[in-house]
């Protein structure tokens, strides 16, 4: 495969860097990461879990609300590709730092939040927040965890994001229950800063080293840090990202709704099965990067047979014929196939991404991520308000067997035997 011809920090270290470190420094950099990455999945669900809320009090459709989510993914995936530059100049830790300010002022405005306009500034403040995340965490990791050990800090980076997302409902509709909704933003602003402090105390551990290119008359070195576009396995990888994230939005997004719809579940019982997906995702990202760390090479057929599993799941869970309990236990299982996948993922990624570019690939496929998000909730928002709510679950289902194609197009582009 091709490669640029800028090297990062990464390609360029000594050799002593390449050597296993001690398992107390790999595991305190992986804790780090995977905290601040929990803390990037928390913020894409400032705003799902009270969306009945919003409806009640500020009189509001599905459509309105999927648009505030769209903006969300759309500040987040421009960003994430642009950050992934400014994370290759100016190293991982600075971004960081300014990305959890982002979101210490998305709470507030959440908690300060008149109507809808104050629910859209939640939504480009977090936004902001969240799109660095990727390129600085793989950043991190790449530089600062020994090689041997990555497997499995993918595994812990993915099951950190997922915890996230489990803790967000939980979190944000266990407040509102016990008060006034503000009061959820503001524990989340006590929460986040606390975590901040926490990554500032550390902040040795997240150093990265950056190289200085010196650009030529010629702009050679502009043309060689956009390279990497040229190359199919990043828009594989894209697609693979956007297609995968758009069934995951639908769950996050709707799926309270579609059990209250179609099986007349209470929405406080539904957001419980939003939870299990995600901590049953979480256990299966665990698993997964066992699996990932021995089947290194077939990271895209294993991809592959995990978003399979998922999608048959969800497309059963589509048909109702389970039932409430049923519907709810068959997504939980989805999640965990799904996660089963995020470590080899992440390793499938790796892969594809050329020497020099860690920060600039990653910032680009992991839009895709964002894309997705903010399709999906404008695309299957106008479903279910027609009330075609087992359509949406099942549009989602196929959607994710669709990214089967794109896992498997990575593995052709990266010699994946």
């Amino acid at each position: 495969m091709n490669t640029a011809t800028a090297l990062d920090a990464t390609a360029c270290a000594p050799a002593s860097e390449n050597l296993a470190k001690p398992w107390r420094e790999d595991a305190a950099v992986i804790g780090l990461v995977g905290l601040a990455h929990g803390c990037s999945h928390f913020s894409h669900l400032l705003l799902a879990p009270l969306f009945p809320i919003f409806m009640r009090e500020f009189g509001l459709s599905f459509a309105q609300l999927g648009l505030a989510m769209t903006v969300f993914f759309v500040i987040s995936g421009v960003g994430q590709t642009l950050s992934g530059f400014v994370v290759d100049r100016v190293g991982a830790r600075p971004v960081l730092f300014a990305s959890m300010g982002c979101f210490m002022l998305a709470t507030l405005s959440g908690w300060l939040a008149q109507g809808y306009a104050g629910l859209i500034l939640v939504a480009v403040c977090a936004g902001l927040g969240n799109a660095p995340f990727h390129p600085v965490d793989f950043s991190i990791l790449n530089q600062r965890v020994s090689p041997a050990r990555l497997g499995y800090a993918y595994s812990v980076h993915g099951l950190s994001g997922n915890l996230g997302w489990a803790l967000a409902p939980m979190f944000m509709v266990g407040f509102s229950a016990r008060g006034d909704w503000r009061s959820s933003y503001l524990a989340a602003l006590l929460l986040y800063g606390c975590i901040a402090l926490l990554l500032f105390v550390n902040r040795a551990r997240l150093r990265t080293e950056v190289m200085h290119h010196q650009a030529d008359a010629g702009g050679a070195a502009a043309a060689s840090n956009l390279s990497y576009l040229r190359l199919p396995v990043v828009w594989w990888c894209f697609g693979f990202f956007l297609l995968s994230t758009m069934t995951l939005s639908v769950v996050q997004t709707f799926s309270p709704s579609i059990l209250f719809a179609m099986h007349h579940i209470r929405i406080e019982v539904a957001t419980v099965t939003l939870t299990a997906y995600m901590i049953c995702a979480a256990v299966g990202t665990l698993a997964g990067g066992f699996v990932a760390t021995h089947l290194p090479r077939r990271s895209d057929r294993v991809v592959a047979v995990s978003m399979l599993v998922g999608a048959v799941l969800m497309a059963l869970a589509a048909t109702g014929w389970l039932g409430g309990t049923g519907s709810m236990a068959v997504l939980a299982a989805a999640g965990f196939a799904v996660g089963v996948g995020g470590p080899s993922r992440d390793l499938m990624i790796r892969r594809g991404t050329p020497e020099g570019a860690t920060g600039r690939v990653y910032g680009t496929v992991y839009s895709g991520l964002d894309t997705g998000s903010a399709l999906s909730p404008l695309l299957f928002g106008m479903l279910m308000d027609r009330g075609w709510y087992a359509a949406t679950l099942l549009a989602a289902a196929l959607t994710l067997l669709l990214s089967v194609g794109a896992a498997l197009g990575v593995g052709r582009h990266t010699g994946s035997r």
